[in-house]
C-alpha cells in the first residue's frame, strides 16, 4: 500500500540581519524541495528595548513572519541565525521563548529539525551558535539532525559548513559570497531533513 502523501511543509524559519543567513534558508529551502517535499520560509520579526510600537504583520521584505500555525502543521523544522557572541541572536531566543504552549502540549515532539547560522569570521563562534539554537529544539523533543561526513563538502569545505549544521562565512564587511561548498552543503541539509520527515511519517 502505497503511503499517503505528506501534505504539510518543512519549516525554514529564521531571522536574518544582512540577508546572509535568509540566503542559507532559500538554499536549505531549495534541498527540501529537490528531496520532494514543500518548503515553507518563515522568519522572526525584530525586536527593540522599546516596545510601544508594534511590529507590521507582513515584514517590508522576505519571507512572512511565523505564526502558531507554522509550528503546528509543519513535518520538521530547519532554524537559523546570525551569531550573536556565540549564541543566536535576540529575535530567534525571544520567539523561542514565547512557544511554552507549544512545549507543553508537545506540538515540535518526534519532528525532525536541522540548524543553520552565518558568522563574519571563520572562528566567530559558528559551531557554539549551531549548539546553543539545538537546545530548546531537544527540549521540545525534536530529533535533531546534522550534516553527515559522508557529504563530501564537509571535509573539502575552507569557509563554512560543520557536522553540526549548515553555515557560511560572510567576511568582516558582509562582502563574501556563499561558496560553492557551502551551498552543497546547505541543499544537503534540507534534503536529509526531507528524507527524515517522509521515513517518519511513512513508518507513523
Amino acid at each position: 500500500m502505497t503511503p499517503e502523501p505528506i501534505r504539510h511543509a518543512i519549516l525554514v524559519l529564521y531571522y536574518s540581519r544582512s540577508g546572509h543567513t535568509a540566503q542559507l534558508a532559500r538554499l536549505i529551502a531549495r534541498g527540501v524541495e529537490e528531496a520532494g517535499l514543500e518548503a515553507r520560509l518563515r522568519q522572526v520579526p525584530p525586536v527593540a528595548p522599546v516596545t510601544e510600537t508594534a511590529q507590521p504583520p507582513v515584514p517590508d521584505e522576505g519571507a512572512p513572519y511565523v505564526t502558531r500555525a507554522d509550528l503546528a502543521e509543519c513535518v520538521g523544522l530547519a532554524m537559523g541565525s546570525p551569531t550573536r557572541f556565540g549564541n543566536m541572536a535576540a529575535p530567534l531566543k525571544h520567539f523561542l521563548d514565547t512557544t511554552g504552549a507549544e512545549w507543553a502540549s508537545g506540538t515540535l515532539a518526534g519532528k525532525p529539525a536541522a540548524v543553520f547560522t552565518s558568522t563574519s569570521t571563520m572562528h566567530g563562534g559558528q559551531e557554539s551558535t549551531l549548539l546553543t539554537m539545538a537546545l530548546p529544539l531537544l527540549h521540545h523533543g525534536m530529533l535533531l539532525l546534522g550534516i553527515p561526513y559522508t557529504e563530501p563538502a564537509l571535509t573539502a569545505t575552507a569557509s563554512g559548513g560543520t557536522p553540526y549544521g549548515a553555515s557560511h562565512v560572510a567576511g568582516a564587511k558582509g562582502d563574501n559570497a556563499i561558496s560553492e561548498h557551502e551551498r552543497e552543503l546547505a541543499r544537503a541539509l534540507g534534503r536529509r531533513l526531507a528524507e527524515a520527515a517522509r521515513k517518519l511519517a511513512a513508518n507513523a
